[in-house]
């Protein structure tokens, strides 16, 4: 079936979630964001913030009026302040961030990707059934308007069934970013892969056959990986993520009726087409922006799902992050590449 128009988005307004008091865990460049976003655009209250070092939570605080300030995560997690913890650490910190803010009592929103492996995310999954909190992954661009649309054209059935998804993340950074630094585990697979990854996983499944190669960075880290991957039917996808240079960062179902194409850079807002064989188009737009302009959606969703007595979300489920991850890890077990700690 041809879609005559556009579907709307049904993602509500974010400033009509209810209000939770946020606790920001490692006072870095994300959670900046994260803090602006939803500052303006929620109710959300960023009511504390922490890190090892206490000059560093006091001055993020003072930047942002957020009240506390502490000089440890153990603390933070322990504030009678705080309802949900954000984890915006770096990542191979994920996994123990999470579990003190669940031993804690606190619900966690955590920064992506949810961990190092898929023994760490199943481990916070369990965690976090057994304290009766929720667990989710900040993927956020799987809660922007324009992921809610297109997978309403994907449940009606216009682009057929999935054959192929082909999708690709590069960025060029400079030699000083921790992606390069072998021991905070580097490299573009957790940090850029996470986003093409979680595209084919949420669209395919696990799949059955993953084939990768990849390539050193002079730094010791991997510096770009290529795969290809079957599903059981017969559906295939394409993926490739590299801290060489910046790449269009795009993205396309492929369907037997019907193709859905994404703009570059897919995981930010903006818009797609679906082309049909027949050369009709139809477009969704949205005004395009950094990442600034889309964090509150996943706040504010997370605070909706906690005040209905969810324990997960359906833009981002937890399994789907452990999928995610499944496939990373047999990345990295093809290409030999281990992370401090494991």
């Amino acid at each position: 079936m041809m879609l005559q128009a556009m579907p709307a988005s049904r993602v509500p307004d974010p400033m009509d979630a209810p209000v939770l008091r946020w606790g920001i865990m490692g006072p870095g460049w994300i959670a900046d964001l994260f803090t602006k976003a939803l500052q303006a655009h929620t109710r959300q209250v960023v009511a504390a913030v922490g890190s090892r070092s206490l000059e560093r939570s006091e001055a993020f605080a003072a930047q942002h009026g957020i009240a506390s300030a502490y000089g440890s995560y153990e603390e933070l997690a322990a504030s009678d302040d705080v309802d949900v913890v954000y984890v915006a650490t770096p990542h191979n910190f994920h996994h123990a961030a999470a579990v003190l803010a669940l031993a804690a009592g606190k619900h966690v929103l955590i920064e992506k990707p949810i961990a190092l492996n898929a023994a760490e995310a199943r481990d916070i999954r369990d965690r976090a059934a057994a304290a009766g909190l929720m667990a989710t992954e900040a993927l956020w661009s799987f809660f922007l308007p324009k992921f809610d649309v297109a997978r309403q054209v994907l449940e009606s059935g216009t682009l057929g069934e999935l054959t192929t998804v082909i999708t690709e993340y590069g960025e060029f950074y400079d030699p000083s970013n921790r992606i390069f630094d072998p021991a905070l585990a580097g490299g573009p697979l957790l940090d850029l892969g996470t986003y093409p990854l979680a595209l084919i996983t949420s669209m395919l499944g696990e799949p059955s056959q993953v084939k990768a190669i990849g390539t050193d960075h002079t730094t010791g880290v991997n510096g770009q990986i290529s795969a290809i991957m079957s599903f059981t039917g017969g559906a295939q996808a394409i993926v490739n993520t590299q801290l060489h240079n910046f790449t269009p960062t795009a993205a396309s179902l492929v369907g037997r009726k019907a193709t859905l194409n994404f703009d570059g850079m897919f995981n930010r807002p903006g818009g797609f087409a679906v082309n049909y064989p027949d050369g009709t188009v139809l477009r969704y737009d949205e005004p395009t922006g950094a990442h600034v302009d889309g964090l509150h959606f996943q706040a504010a969703a997370v605070a909706r799902s906690i005040h209905a007595g969810d324990r997960g979300v359906p833009e981002r489920p937890l399994s789907e992050s452990i999928t995610t991850m499944d496939v990373a890890d047999e990345i990295r077990r093809q290409l030999g590449i281990v992370y401090p700690g494991e």
